[in-house]
């Protein structure tokens, strides 16, 4: 019998984001670790799981979700996550954490919609991530990586950005552009029992162009 550890290490999350320390079962061949069970309280009931592979130095995000919640850990290497709170009805709006993952101490972030959230790989990594809906362009907001109003600190200067995340707007049309789905974060909070995956309703899954994905 398999154990997740619910505790977090780590300073105040937005409401519900939870870092959750994962057994780790090693002997001479090596490691045996559970990454997921249906019945553990993760808030995110996966439907879909990818890998990335990220070079020495990439940032990815600064990203927003409107339906789907993420389940990731970092398997290979570590990265500093950005997270900050943007639904205006949660009790931690405008909270900015920063958290520090390392694939030697196996721990599992769960991201709600609504929350933005950047990646930043200090040295050569890999992330394993699931969502709660299908991927979908209309369900990916950004906005820039280095503005002020996020109250994020990266630890590399001059990181490699994708084009489309180079370009992202500032934060505050990022917020206006929230303005339509804010309904469907207060729901987080309002519902009696409500988690990550209560936003909004899942559309219908679409084909995937994987050269336009940029977790």
């Amino acid at each position: 019998m398999f154990s997740v550890h619910m505790q977090s290490t780590h300073t105040q999350l937005p409401v519900g984001a939870a870092v959750r320390a994962l057994t780790m079962h090693a002997d001479d061949r090596g490691v045996f670790t559970e990454v997921f069970r249906r019945e553990w309280p993760t808030g995110v009931d996966p439907i879909q799981w990818n890998i990335v592979r990220s070079e020495p130095g990439v940032l990815r995000g600064v990203h927003v979700h409107v339906r789907h919640a993420d389940y990731l850990l970092i398997v290979n290497g570590r990265a500093t996550v950005g997270l900050r709170d943007l639904r205006t009805a949660s009790p931690t709006f405008g909270l900015t954490t920063m958290l520090d993952l390392d694939a030697s101490r196996l721990e599992a972030l769960t991201i709600p919609p609504g929350v933005a959230h950047g990646f930043c790989f200090p040295v050569a990594a890999a992330h394993l991530y699931s969502v709660s809906h299908y991927w979908d362009t209309t369900d990916e907001l950004g906005c820039c990586w280095h503005d002020a109003g996020l109250e994020m600190t990266w630890p590399v200067d001059e990181p490699h950005v994708s084009p489309r995340d180079r370009d992202a707007h500032p934060l505050a049309k990022l917020m206006r552009e929230l303005e339509p789905h804010q309904a469907a974060f207060a729901r987080q909070f309002n519902a009696p029992g409500a988690s990550a995956l209560d936003a909004e309703p899942k559309p219908a899954p679409k084909p995937i162009n994987a050269s336009t994905i940029t977790p």
